[in-house]
């Protein structure tokens, strides 16, 4: 093991205590506070420094929020024409300008769809009446007997 894991080693063989998940949600929160007050209080070469480094992170958020913005926009695909013959299967996608966001969603359509081959078609249920439910089941061989109801006298017939 490399000497510069010890800390995961320990927490390993020891475990976390139970409250530190809430302890670095609440030092991630108090951190804006202390950058606030460094930003307004430092003075010198670490004011420099501090705002250099905000700056670039400001670019860096640009950036990333650009990047987000232009995956709904559509693309025109490549402007300049390949040097290679296009196969058949794709020249009609060349022709067909499609966003980001449409891709994706055909993506997870057939992903939907592939999941549905798969799926087992379950049974509707309907309501049964009373009568339904409490008749008595006959079934097999000794229970095809018919009640014969002659004057006051039950006989029972075999078939």
């Amino acid at each position: 093991m490399p000497q510069n894991e010890y800390m995961e080693r320990w927490r390993k063989l020891h475990g976390q205590r139970l409250d530190t998940q809430e302890r670095v949600r609440k030092r991630l929160a108090r951190e804006s506070h202390k950058r606030s007050y460094d930003a307004q209080n430092l003075r010198g070469h670490r004011a420099k420094m501090m705002q250099e480094a905000r700056r670039v992170e400001k670019i860096q958020m640009r950036k990333k929020i650009k990047v987000h913005e232009e995956r709904n926009v559509k693309s025109d695909g490549p402007s300049s024409l390949p040097s290679e013959p296009v196969p058949n299967y794709l020249v009609d996608r060349q022709n067909d300008p499609r966003s980001a966001k449409a891709l994706s969603s055909s993506i997870k359509q057939r992903r939907a769809e592939k999941a549905a081959r798969y799926s087992v078609p379950l049974p509707k249920v309907r309501g049964i009446s009373e009568e339904e439910m409490f008749r008595m089941v006959t079934t097999g061989k000794k229970t095809k007997k018919e009640v014969v109801e002659e004057d006051d006298y039950e006989a029972y017939v075999c078939r």
